[in-house]
């Protein structure tokens, strides 16, 4: 597989394996284009191969935002792609020399302005992507391989070529480093630029990444069918407060403080049958099916046959977000989507037929590889000096946070490049009842800029917009332990220790 060089200046010596016309571009660019050759509006006659321009126009100050370069550009890099792309440019003065790409969400089809607009603001700059096709649902897969292709993975590489070739254009010089930071379907972008091109990135972040693309769709389905299935086992809403309640009632003060969080909801292991009924049925209580219906969501989806894992449970402590995958009526539309549209091609599948034993295997063939990014080989991403940053919440109610423990575990050598931070009380990618708010940049900016690996991250929780607990974050396996002096909301007062 051709490998995309990481620019350091426009005179740099480049790998003999770059191939790709995109790649040879770059080069030529790099070479040829003078310091402060480009006014932001000359960009419109940008030739680049597989590469349109579809519109330029300087932006004035916003707020905290810069004036900047806005291209707009149209990728083909097969007859059937049309990958849309923005890259933002900051004026030469307040260019902080860098480039920050931002991942999706969900099946992606729409920019991610929320978060250039927040690289931007801090000097860098950046670029988002359709990532091949418009809206939100995976219907555009019918019949185009190529677009699912340039979905799971081709559509981030090759914005990522092209925003390059742009910035080196303006600039008159390439980035001297650059970073991706995405979560969910981003986490999972971030992972495969690792897995698949480790050298387009010197630093990635990570977060709650949908990595295991197909078996996470297992595993939605799984609770959809403990809750959805039979009307009987339907968990109302409004019962979930009552089964978080007994759940912090029996786990609470495990890790040695009462603050209504679980820093390790794995020591939890209360059983949802302490609140069966005892005389028929009630919204204070939970019927026989609905305590199996609770005790199917805190049990990984398996094979019934072999009973091997497809995919970790959701957590003990996460029931006030219950909704998401349980609440009906219908499944998280993400998965239902996958099925539908990528897996069986069938617009009127029923999620109540999903087979955990015979569809597995023909799910994962027809993913091949395209959507999951499993692969435990980080070491060429690692070897040119390449840090990873990856974070997960413990209470995060679509993708199951052990998936994120699993893949790390699962990489041969982690110490010196890879952190992984689980953050207690987090639902998915942020909100919750734990700290939700830190800044994942700036630790992988001194990592990989000043060789300062991230002993702990601060993170903060708020209400109504003021700040009413801090907490480190503490790199997996370690934990968060209160010294046992001084307010429990207050970071300085704790500190990371082994489990």
């Amino acid at each position: 597989m051709p490998r995309a060089s990481t620019l350091s200046s426009p005179f740099a010596t480049y790998d003999t394996c770059v191939r790709s016309p995109a790649q040879i571009a770059i080069v030529v660019l790099a070479l040829t284009a003078p310091v402060g050759a480009r006014t932001c509006e000359s960009l419109a006659s940008l030739r680049v191969p597989g590469m349109t321009v579809t519109s330029v126009r300087g932006d004035p100050p916003a707020g905290k935002l810069p004036s900047f370069c806005r291209v707009a550009a149209t990728l083909r890099p097969t007859t059937d792609s049309e990958i849309k792309i923005e890259v933002w440019l900051p004026e030469a003065r307040a260019w902080n020399g860098k480039y920050e790409a931002a991942g999706n969400g969900g099946w992606g089809g729409s920019i991610n302005y929320g978060d250039m607009t927040a690289a931007l603001s801090r000097g860098y700059a950046t670029s988002s992507t359709d990532t091949g096709h418009a809206g939100g649902r995976a219907s555009f897969a019918i019949g185009h391989p190529e677009k699912l292709i340039d979905f799971g993975y081709r559509s981030i590489h090759e914005m990522t070529l092209a925003a390059k070739q742009v910035i080196a254009a303006f600039y008159g010089d390439a980035p001297k480093l650059s970073y991706f930071a995405g979560c969910s379907s981003g986490g999972r972008q971030a992972l495969m630029e690792a897995q698949r091109f480790p050298e387009d990135y010197d630093g990635i972040i990570a977060g709650a990444p949908t990595n295991n693309w197909t078996k996470l769709m297992f595993g939605r389905i799984w609770v959809a069918q403990a809750t959805l299935s039979d009307p009987a086992a339907f968990i109302d809403p409004s019962q979930y407060p009552i089964i978080h309640r007994a759940v912090l009632d029996a786990c609470d003060a495990l890790d040695g403080v009462k603050d209504g969080v679980l820093e390790n909801p794995t020591q939890c292991h209360f059983d949802p049958a302490a609140l069966a009924c005892k005389n028929g049925a009630g919204l204070a209580c939970l019927t026989k099916a609905q305590v199996q219906a609770a005790q199917k969501i805190y049990t990984s989806s398996n094979n019934p046959v072999t009973h091997e894992e497809i995919f970790p449970a959701m957590e003990r402590g996460s029931e006030l977000v219950w909704k998401t995958l349980a609440g009906g009526p219908k499944p998280i539309l993400l998965a239902d989507d996958y099925f539908r549209y990528v897996v069986f091609d069938d617009a009127h599948w029923d999620f109540k037929t999903l087979n955990f034993t015979s569809h597995v295997s023909k799910a994962l063939e027809r993913d091949a590889g395209v959507l999951s990014a499993t692969n435990p080989d980080l070491r060429p991403f690692f070897a040119h000096g390449g840090k990873l940053i990856h974070y997960h919440g413990w209470t995060d109610q679509q993708v199951m946070p052990r998936n994120s423990i699993h893949y790390y575990e699962s990489v041969a050598t982690t110490a010196d490049s890879y952190r992984l931070f689980m953050v207690p009380g987090m639902n998915h990618c942020r909100g919750g009842d734990g700290p939700d708010t830190f800044d994942m940049l700036s630790a992988l900016e001194q990592w990989r800029e000043h060789q300062k690996a991230p002993d702990a991250i601060l993170a903060s929780h708020s209400t109504n917009e003021k700040v009413d607990r801090t907490r480190p974050l503490c790199p997996y396996p370690q934990v968060s332990h209160y010294k046992g002096v001084g307010s429990t909301d207050d970071a300085a007062n704790f500190s990371c220790v082994a489990q």
